[in-house]
């Protein structure tokens, strides 16, 4: 049964703690740096609602350093990265582009991924749309779930940087994977836990777990105290 940790804490003092190659695959989403060019550029009232307290928390100002890179890619066999294009990452033969089908018009309708897998490129149509997101860019869940199927085999462990809204938590319990989570912002933490929690709470009439035996979940300790 899938083992998911949610941890409070910078995924860089995490890293820092893992050994070469700790995990298979890693499926990241890091800030791109574009500043309020994501956060508020062009937002009109809408999007203001849509969003909500989240818009204006300014985590999307700086992109990951080269030394988040040189820990990444020490501490993972594989990588996909979304946003990757902003990054100038080396040159790959497969990326990955998201139509995501619904269309507001200061948002992108396609987003890529780089990855370092050395297959074709892939188009994957998944709707956007979302009710009750607790982030800005928040990805959803049957996303995750199509990436783990495409690329992740059976065993494998994965990582995530920048948890966020915890999309892919509950894509890695639906599938069978294990993973652990880094989020630095104590309200997207505490938000990703609750998702989780209420999805692992909710009947599953497609359990692929024998009924009866309990699913193995670690919401993590806090490294960081509420409100650094």
């Amino acid at each position: 049964m899938p083992q998911i940790e949610l941890l409070h804490i910078d995924c860089m003092k995490y890293m820092a703690s893992l050994p070469d190659k700790a995990f298979d695959l890693a499926i990241v989403d890091p800030p791109y740096g574009l500043g309020d060019r994501t956060m508020k550029g062009g937002c009109d009232k809408n999007t203001q609602v849509r969003f909500g307290s989240h818009i204006s928390k300014g985590w999307d100002v700086l992109a990951p350093t080269a030394e988040y890179w040189k820990e990444l890619f020490r501490c993972s066999i594989n990588q996909i990265v979304w946003g990757g294009n902003y990054f100038g990452l080396p040159a790959h033969r497969t990326f990955i582009a998201w139509d995501k089908m619904t269309y507001p018009p200061t948002m992108s309708q396609v987003e890529q991924a780089w990855t370092s897998f050395d297959e074709p490129a892939r188009l994957i149509q998944i709707n956007s749309n979302q009710p009750g997101r607790i982030h800005p860019t928040q990805k959803p869940v049957a996303l995750y779930r199509w990436l783990l199927k495409n690329y992740a085999k059976p065993g494998q462990r994965i990582l995530d940087t920048h948890l966020g809204s915890g999309s892919i938590a509950i894509a890695c319990d639906i599938e069978g994977f294990d993973l652990v989570g880094c989020e630095i912002d104590a309200d997207y933490i505490k938000a990703a836990r609750h998702r989780l929690a209420v999805h692992l709470s909710a009947p599953r009439l497609f359990e692929a777990t024998p009924a009866g035996l309990p699913q193995q979940l670690s919401l993590g300790d806090d490294v960081l105290s509420d409100g650094t």
